[in-house]
Order: structure tokens, then sequence, then C-alpha cells
């Protein structure tokens, strides 16, 4: 038990226990995902509901026989996301670099050689969690991600000594502008997950996204806007079980010209129709399990 976190004893047994089965193989806990994955879809069903109906309404033009299909594969690989991030809290360096190929870098290495921060839009997509890590290890530079914190203290605090534990540094959302002000100067990569559902009193913007209308945080934009960030899409493909592609693409330079030219295209609305694409030549891999439609677009006036 690491004496710098300060929890309550009666998670001690649960750390060490989480942290024991982290020790173990990818090969062995992807049984456990196995068997977890009969649980929850075949037992549990958990949020199956709310899968299948974002999936009809995410494509229509699917039967139910595509549906059902796309689902069973949502759970499956839901389930190798969950055992993976656990084996983060235990994984080196060397295992994450052979398990994260970063494709197209040079459009990062480039714009931080510049002396630049740079703003990746990511999303939850494959394994969102290991993207972080796998830039602390592969980067030159310093690899931040922005989050938001748990409301339970022991999975906050088991969360934060696992995404950092590989040197991925981590900055509060509530921070995000204080440390944007700070460190403007500083050439680095921060990492956003830009798909998240913004609270009711917090949308600014609207868009259709995947036939539906769809808000979504416009927090990179503004920070591009502000400190002239150049701003890139980070596609996420798994190619095997535990092993991915991480691809960079180009969503603005943060120049003045890019930002404020008449007619340009927002960085967010680039963002959605980007992340529409590749969820499209992957659906099962993207998080279905959210109510990411629940709030309605208020009427014209």
């Amino acid at each position: 038990m690491d004496k710098s976190i300060k929890i309550s004893p009666l998670y001690y047994p649960l750390w060490l226990l989480l942290k024991g089965l982290s020790v173990l193989p990818l090969s062995v806990l992807y049984l456990l995902s196995d068997f977890l994955y009969f649980i929850v879809y075949y037992v549990v069903g958990y949020r199956k509901k709310v899968v299948v109906s974002n999936l009809r309404n995410a494509f229509p033009e699917k039967n139910d026989a595509e549906i059902h299909q796309i689902t069973k594969g949502f759970y499956k690989q839901f389930m190798d996301v969950v055992v993976e991030t656990l084996k983060l809290r235990s994984m080196d360096a060397a295992e994450m670099d052979r398990r994260i190929c970063f494709q197209n870098q040079e459009l990062l290495d480039n714009f931080v050689q510049q002396g630049k921060t740079v703003i990746t839009m990511g999303s939850h997509s494959a394994n969102w969690e290991w993207v972080l890590s796998a830039g602390a290890v592969q980067f030159s530079f310093p690899a931040f991600g922005i989050y938001k914190p748990l409301n339970n203290p022991f999975f906050e605090a088991f969360m934060l000594k696992t995404r950092s534990q590989l040197g991925a540094r981590l900055i509060k959302m509530k921070d995000t502008l204080r440390d944007f002000a700070a460190n403007r100067n500083q050439p680095r990569v921060v990492a956003m997950l830009s798909d998240q559902t913004p609270l009711k009193s917090e949308i600014t913007f609207w868009t259709t996204f995947l036939h539906q209308d769809t808000p979504f945080y416009e927090g990179a934009e503004k920070l591009a806007n502000r400190f002239g960030c150049p701003v890139l899409f980070l596609d996420v493909k798994r190619t095997s079980r535990g092993h991915y592609t991480l691809t960079f693409e180009l969503i603005s330079d943060g120049s003045p010209q890019d930002i404020n030219t008449p007619g340009q295209q927002s960085i967010t609305e680039t963002f959605a129709q980007k992340l529409e694409s590749s969820i499209r030549q992957n659906p099962a891999d993207y998080l279905w399990t959210h109510k990411r439609w629940k709030h309605k677009r208020p009427a014209a006036n």
C-alpha cells in the first residue's frame, strides 16, 4: 500500500486485491474478461436497454441482427477495457511500448518542437485509458491529461495512481484554464476526452451526430482560441486484443488565420465529424452505456 495515498484503512484489502490482480499477465486477465462478459451481458444485462437504444438511434440503417452483433461485440471489448485498465496499475513501460503504436506522430512532434502546447481531442473509443500513459512512455515531452475526479474516494485514489504510474501528468477539469494560463509556453501535449455530455446548464454547442441532435463541450476550442494551441484529433483503433494504433489528424494549427477565418468550420464541429467517421468504422469499440442523448435541443426562436 502506497503511504502517500490517503484512503480509509477499510479499503486496504480491496486496494491490495486490485494491485495483486493487476500483476497477472494479460493472457490470464482476458480469461477474467471473458467471465465478466458472460455475467455482465447474459446474467446482469448491465445497461443493455441503453446500449441497444443508442445503437438503434445511431444506426437506423442496420437491422436487428446487426445491432445484436454490435451489442455483443461492445460488451466483449468493454470488459477487455476493464481488465486492461486494471493491468495498467502494474504495467511497465516496455509492455506499453509493445502494445501501442502511434502513427503520424510527426504531426504532433513538429508543433511541440515549435514550443507549443498541443491539444488532442480524443473519445471513449477502444481503450481510452492507455492513451495518455502510452504518450508518457513514447513521447520526448510531457504528456498531460484533463480528468474529472471520481466521487468515490477509493476509486479516485486508485485511478490517479494507475493513470500516473508511467509518468502521465493529470490536470483536474476545474483547474484547466488556470493551468493553461500558467503554462502557455510549455512545449507539451494535453489530452482531452471531448465526447462527454455537458451538463444541461453548460451546453453552448449543438450539432447533428450519428443522426441525432447532440451537445458537445467546447472546452478544447475555447482553449485553442485563447492560447493559440494547435488541435489534433486522436483516432484509436484496436488492431488485435490488447494492441492499438493511435493516429493523429489535424483539426487546427492554432494560428490566428486558421482560427479566425470567416466561414471556417469550428474545431468542435470538425471533431464531431471525425469522431462519427471513426465510430462508423468500428461501432462495437465505442462506449455505448451512457445516456449520451438525454438532453433535447431547444426549439429555434
